[in-house]
């Protein structure tokens, strides 16, 4: 019963949709800024995990799986990107890339990733 007189009443609808609106506009920016943030971990945990697998493959070999999943979570890099080197105790993995989010053409936000791991 209360509840209905909140949304029905003039002040309670304006508040509900100012609610409503200031949250959706939350989810959108929080999407917008999660995601790259999901493939740079996404990347960056797969790319320890082949460092970890690749002591016996070739660093061709490497470099070309790496990139496969850069290609799959659509992260903006190139093979030429992607250094892969042998070291004394593993494989060592390095690049990086910049990602900006648009909001609505009004504001551009640009992250830069950096993925440094040796397995």
């Amino acid at each position: 019963m209360k509840r209905t007189k909140v949304l029905n009443n003039e002040h309670g609808f304006i508040k509900f949709i100012l609610f409503m609106l200031v949250l959706s506009c939350m989810v959108y920016v929080g999407i917008k800024l999660g995601l790259p943030y999901y493939r740079y971990s996404a990347f960056k945990s797969d790319a320890r995990e082949l460092a970890r697998i690749s002591i016996a493959g070739t660093l061709d070999r490497t470099r070309a799986q790496v990139y496969e999943r850069a290609i799959e979570l659509k992260l903006p890099l190139e093979e030429e990107d992607i250094e892969v080197k042998k070291t004394s105790t593993g494989v060592r993995i390095e690049t990086s890339w910049s990602e900006t989010a648009d909001f609505l053409g009004i504001y551009q936000h640009t992250m830069d990733f950096t993925v440094d791991v040796e397995g």
